[in-house]
């Protein structure tokens, strides 16, 4: 690969969405796959899912389970993952934000001022609002992984490898 393409590759990727449950670990994996070791790749969201049991509010940090099993028609174990938001990222210094809500995109906007980052904002379908049975909604969750998977290949393949193989074992 030549050295001018390899050189406009960040450093460090940062993927956000709401909640961190669905769009951007989907796009974590993704991005990992494709880019190995040569990029470091996070994912974060803007706050905590609370959900409301019987006697209490709980907030949850699991992947969501549609995003789970889209994730692992094509090869990926993401049982390790555990949702973040922006608060609790180990670092705040990365070279690209890529924002897939707009909420995350004035978050991503906040997080650079005064920083070298540069930040995209890819308007993503919020899968967990299309209703119906299973196969409708884990065809919306598809629609996504597959568009995430299009959109990192049209983004990265070029100075990486391709575009992201989706039959090629991985996890995060």
């Amino acid at each position: 690969m030549p050295a001018d393409i390899e050189s406009r590759l960040p450093g460090t990727v940062l993927f956000a969405c709401n909640h961190n449950r669905v769009r951007s670990p989907m796009a974590e994996a993704l991005l990992k796959r494709l880019a190995g070791d040569r990029i470091y790749v996070d994912s974060c969201g803007l706050r905590r899912e609370v959900s409301r049991g019987e006697n209490a509010e709980r907030t949850s940090d699991a992947l969501d389970p549609f995003a789970a099993a889209v994730m692992t028609e094509v090869g990926f174990d993401l049982s390790g993952h555990r949702a973040k938001t922006f608060d609790e990222l180990e670092d705040e210094s990365f070279d690209l934000v890529i924002s897939l809500t707009p909420e995350a995109q004035h978050r991503a906007v906040e997080l650079s001022r005064g920083r070298a980052t540069h930040i995209e904002y890819w308007p993503t379908l919020d899968p967990t609002l299309i209703e119906g049975a299973r196969e409708a909604r884990l065809a919306a969750y598809r629609q996504v992984r597959d568009a995430l998977a299009r959109r990192i290949g049209a983004r990265f393949g070029q100075a990486l490898r391709g575009p992201v193989d989706l039959k090629q074992q991985g996890e995060i």
